[in-house]
């Protein structure tokens, strides 16, 4: 792990027009995303792990604690991940880069390198919902293109 924070160092320290990575739309995202695990680090060194499941849940865990009621959906050129019931709910939206076999996940909201990751194919962490299943309602979609929350950070 300690050279995929290398990695990470040296990707967030290149000027945009040397990265030769492609950046991927909701099409693409979701054809690399679902039915697979996607592993990675946040730019502040957290870990994170989410099965993406076709049923739109994200199992597994957040980088701040395990995954209870997280969704995903892609739109038209970013994957966003929301937590929580309506009336409490956290969303998260990302533009996504392809450089090689990294992914680079940028805040929708100001284009900042916010993570980089790697698909693991399936789910070989054999992520669960440990008997709690959730629904993921779809309400993200009929939003308009949400803020960037801090308060799943603060959970």
């Amino acid at each position: 792990m300690r050279i995929f924070a290398f990695l990470l160092l040296m990707l967030a320290a290149l000027p945009a027009p040397a990265r030769a990575a492609e950046r991927l739309n909701g099409e693409q995202i979701q054809r690399a995303f679902e039915g697979n695990t996607v592993t990675g680090r946040y730019t502040n060194g957290g870990f994170f792990t989410e099965y993406h499941a076709a049923d739109g849940r994200a199992l597994g865990h957040n980088g701040w604690q395990p995954n209870t009621d997280a969704c995903w959906i892609t739109r038209r050129d970013q994957v966003c991940y929301y937590y929580g019931p309506p009336e409490d709910r956290t969303v998260h939206c990302f533009t996504v880069e392809m450089s090689g076999d990294l992914y680079v996940l940028r805040n929708s909201g100001n284009g900042l390198v916010n993570a980089l990751a790697k698909i693991e194919p399936g789910n070989p962490r054999n992520h669960t919902d440990n008997g709690k299943p959730w629904y993921c309602d779809g309400l993200i979609s009929r939003a308009p293109e949400p803020p960037m929350s801090r308060r799943l950070a603060q959970r």
